[in-house]
């Protein structure tokens, strides 16, 4: 095992970081306070090759794994433009079309997510579900030609941008004689925005970010029979097969702003001046920050070892990977923000040093996609052994 990154990836790293500085986090603010997108970094990305970094080549991706893709979003966020829909379009979206669809979605789908042209979203979370998606009720009906979608979804990134949506449904369960059991399955469909009975409502968020927040609405949604991604019966290994590459990116996202953060305020206690020294030689400052630097490098770590167990195909051990990497990310991202407005002072508050703004987004890396309660139950369960408290 090394701890060093291949010369290809150190590369990787390099020009995607110039690519992130060429906008900044200045040109990312600009685009979310005004309601603006970051569309012309997103094709420049995907123009370069980075979006579909993970995907097959075949497709006009560029054959890695999730290591490559969590690098990209890691680069981007700490040059302060951390791409949200990195974590839905290529990684969650991409490896399920293209560990299970057909050559036909395959076709249809990877090639526009590879280079940025199009942008599909992913929808689980329910009202009345929550964290619990055994409770899903978004129910998908046989018809004579292919399947209708009924049910809801709330918390969806990008439905604004997106051409179409990988909606985790339910199909009813038939019996030996083809008769109906009343059990529903679940099983991932593509649907595309614009199809009739498609319905999505912005959610107003006190977040900062050029990614909308939807509501999704389903009513009676008609879709071909080869909407439906791989084997309705094998639906859940499949729905793991996309969560572990969100995890794995949502980490990789939440290290991205802690970075970005962590480099604000080391900068700035470097040059800020109070009784001839710099402030950054107190250890009432310089002691979290070190701490910071410390955690981020640890929830690195773990967050290369779920790449590296899902490139190699251990989905099981990934999982466990992916959820402590986080974890551990999400609350690294928390401290290093709120450490970073700290270090300012009366100076973190404001516009100009764009640190304030990275509070809220941090601490939903907290919540979202899965909250650290949640992680941590896996933990006690899976790891631990401990019993099941629901």
């Amino acid at each position: 095992m090394s701890f060093v990154e291949s010369e290809e990836r150190r590369e990787l790293r390099k020009v995607v970081s110039e690519l992130g500085k060429k906008y900044g986090y200045e040109w990312f603010n600009r685009q979310a306070r005004s309601g603006g997108h970051t569309t012309e970094l997103w094709l420049e990305a995907g123009k370069l090759g980075f979006l579909g970094v993970n995907l097959p080549e075949q497709y006009g991706g560029g054959g890695g794994g999730m290591g490559d893709l969590s690098i990209v979003l890691e680069e981007l966020g700490a040059a302060g433009c951390p791409l949200l829909m990195l974590v839905v379009s290529p990684s969650i979206c991409g490896t399920v079309i293209s560990r299970f669809g057909t050559d036909e979605q395959k076709q249809t789908w990877l090639p526009g997510l590879a280079d940025g042209t199009t942008i599909m979203a992913f929808a689980i979370t329910e009202p009345d579900a929550g964290s619990n998606s055994h409770q899903i009720t978004t129910t998908a009906r046989r018809t004579d030609d292919g399947w209708s979608l009924t049910g809801r979804k709330v918390f969806i990134s990008g439905l604004d941008v997106a051409k179409a949506v990988l909606v985790v449904g339910r199909t009813e369960a038939l019996s030996a004689d083809g008769g109906k059991t009343g059990k529903l399955k679940p099983a991932l469909f593509i649907v595309p925005t614009d199809a009739p009975g498609v319905e999505f409502q912005q959610i107003e968020m006190d977040l900062i970010s050029p990614d909308k927040q939807y509501a999704l609405f389903l009513d009676d949604v008609h879709l071909p029979r080869e909407a439906l991604v791989g084997s309705e019966d094998a639906a859940l290994m499949q729905l793991f097969a996309g969560l572990n590459p969100e995890r794995i990116m949502a980490s990789a996202f939440a290290i991205g702003i802690a970075r970005h953060a962590l480099a604000k305020a080391t900068a700035y206690v470097k040059e800020r001046q109070v009784w001839n020294a710099p402030i950054g030689a107190h250890q009432g400052l310089a002691h979290p920050l070190a701490q910071i630097k410390i955690e981020l490098e640890l929830a690195r770590l773990m967050l290369q070892k779920a790449a590296a167990l899902y490139d190699a195909g251990d989905d099981m051990g990934a999982g466990e990977a992916a959820n402590m990497a986080k974890y551990a990310a999400g609350e690294v991202a928390v401290r290093a923000t709120d450490q970073a407005v700290q270090s300012l002072g009366g100076n973190g508050m404001t516009v100009e040093y764009g640190v304030a703004s990275l509070v809220a987004a941090a601490r939903a890396t907290r919540i979202a996609p899965v909250s650290r309660e949640m992680i941590l139950n896996f933990v006690a369960q899976h790891s631990l052994g401990l019993p099941k408290s629901y």
